[in-house]
């Protein structure tokens, strides 16, 4: 018996990954958040597999799933939004599993960070602009955000920021990166990025608050902000350039060059 963390994506049936649909359409009991996964996902499971939707379960009730399973030996996936890996709750599931000598695997995902770029089709890295993403979120009633992590110390480093479940505290967000960050620095929203009434705002952070409407944006809202999102800074890298030469491709120095 075995229970398998699968990432289910952002929301958009089709990008889950092929692992991912495979596994769901070969176990008898899959376990699903249903505030955050679409049911058309549960389209890979074939047909007869309990399924079983944890947005009103807590801990133990899942646990006491997982027990089921093992009695019963019968593979379960755990479904989950995004990637496993990223603020899903998966660790303190692994180690009750690991406690109860149940086996897990864990299939990534498409976060939903990786999901909203694409959305408003960005590359979240530029060179010489910015080499490194930030992916954080707010302190919330589920679990709070060190002291050390807080958003106004993080834009210190002026890169590339994911600002997870943003919406219901973007006056703060907006006031903390103002500590560092220019009033014309991109700001993108995506709310329910790759779902069917997904919405975007583009604009900068000195503009977002007065062009956005208060509560709009409360739930699943990623904010994207850093220079790197600016499409009219034209920073490119080296590895194809005509003169760059690497492993895979020797560029051959003229005699004049020599």
């Amino acid at each position: 018996m075995k229970v398998y963390f699968i990432g289910a994506g952002p929301g958009a049936a089709d990008l889950i990954t092929l692992r991912g649909a495979r596994m769901l359409g070969s176990v008898d009991m899959v376990l699903y958040a249903g505030s955050l996964v679409p049911v058309e996902m549960l389209q890979h499971c074939r047909p007869g597999t309990e399924l079983i939707d944890t947005a009103q379960l807590d801990l133990e009730q899942q646990q006491a799933c997982y027990v089921r399973a093992q009695a019963a030996g019968i593979d379960v996936v755990r479904l989950h939004s995004g990637d496993p890996s990223i603020y899903g709750a998966t660790a303190e599931q692994m180690r009750r599993l690991e406690a109860l000598g149940i086996a897990y695997e864990v299939v990534p995902g498409v976060s939903s960070f990786t999901a909203a770029a694409a959305a408003v089709r960005t590359e979240l890295t530029k060179p010489e602009v910015s080499q490194t993403v930030i992916l954080t979120r707010v302190s919330g009633r589920a679990s709070a955000v060190p002291d050390a992590e807080s958003i106004a110390l993080l834009a210190g480093h002026r890169a590339t920021m994911c600002i997870f479940l943003s919406g219901p505290q973007l006056k703060k967000i907006v006031a903390d990166l103002s500590l560092h960050y220019p009033q014309d620095t991109p700001i993108r929203l995506v709310h329910r990025a790759s779902w069917p009434d997904q919405k975007i705002y583009e604009g900068t952070l000195g503009t977002v608050l007065e062009e956005t409407k208060r509560g709009a944006w409360n739930l699943t809202t990623m904010m994207l902000v850093g220079a790197a999102l600016d499409k009219t800074v034209a920073s490119e890298s080296s590895l194809y350039s005509k003169d760059f030469s690497h492993l895979f491709r020797v560029v051959k120095k003229s005699k004049a060059a020599a």
